[in-house]
């Protein structure tokens, strides 16, 4: 359980800093910030090129738990620091050390992150600048969209190493570009350019560098003008309907559907239409 107060925070060895524009909770390898609705959250290892290991996985935990319980924040951006790289893949002098059984409970508790990002109700974006690999390419396929720069390089290069995707890349990479493509990566382990990497879908746009972070503000604007519970509703519909059957996922796509019927924000979003009026959504 992660504690809830201040006071819990400080005793877990966070701290958490707050003023009346921007609120930061204090990491050692993650950078935290909050700035009016938006959650900046940046991998901040740029020595080793953002590099995954356990202490930097724990800490992308606590700030998307963080980013996930506040009603304030309707969207995050994730990215890397020092201009190199989103994130590199894992941190292999750590990845050396690891025993079989180390290895499976490192790649749980990986995993446990990464789906925490996907299913964080809240849309997350990805901002690409650099080398996204390994790791670092399974946790921008987690983001609900994917920006990248020009200059961005993606992979699957854990055979290479003697192992295997490890955060859900032999998963989601199918899911995403399709089987043949996914395999033809994870077995060669090759580095693709971000033209490709957009050419197969694997990600979104690609963005000029000044213009990566803006752009992904942009998107979070135009999202989040939208009804929120609709949109929370939509990320949901897409990620459990893709683990299902489409008769499954369109069973689950009507039960929702008929939940956003019974809500206000389609009251005032219908009658906001048919007033050509704005809407007030009130997330409820």
């Amino acid at each position: 359980m992660r504690p809830r107060c201040l006071a819990c925070w400080q005793s877990y060895g966070e701290r958490i800093v707050v003023s009346s524009q921007t609120t930061s909770l204090a990491l050692e390898n993650v950078l935290y910030e909050k700035r009016g609705a938006i959650a900046y959250v940046t991998l901040n290892r740029p020595k080793v090129l953002n590099a995954l290991n356990k202490k930097t996985v724990d800490e992308l935990r606590v700030a998307f738990e963080d980013a996930g319980d506040d009603s304030a924040v309707n969207g995050v951006i994730l990215t890397g620091a020092g201009g190199k790289a989103f994130i590199a893949g894992a941190d292999i002098a750590e990845l050396a050390e690891l025993t079989a059984i180390e290895a499976e409970a490192s790649t749980r508790n990986g995993q446990a992150t990464i789906n925490l990002i996907e299913n964080l109700n809240k849309p997350v974006i990805a901002a690409i600048n650099g080398f996204a690999l390994g790791g670092g390419c399974e946790t921008a396929m987690a983001c609900t969209i994917r920006l990248a720069t020009e200059e961005s390089k993606f992979g699957q290069p854990e055979v290479k190493l003697g192992v295997i995707p490890g955060y859900g890349g032999t998963q989601r990479l199918p899911r995403l570009v399709g089987k043949g493509r996914a395999l033809q990566l994870i077995l060669t382990g090759e580095m693709i350019t971000a033209q490709e990497a957009y050419r197969i879908g694997l990600i979104n746009e690609i963005v000029p560098s000044a213009e990566l972070i803006p752009r992904a503000e942009a998107i979070l604007k135009q999202i989040t003008s939208n009804a929120p519970l609709a949109v929370r509703l939509a990320m949901e519909a897409v990620n459990k309907g893709m683990e299902a059957s489409q008769s499954a996922g369109l069973f689950l796509e009507a039960s929702l559907f008929a939940i956003c019927a019974g809500t206000e924000d389609k009251k005032e979003g219908t009658a906001a239409f048919l007033a050509k009026r704005a809407p007030n959504f009130r997330s409820r």
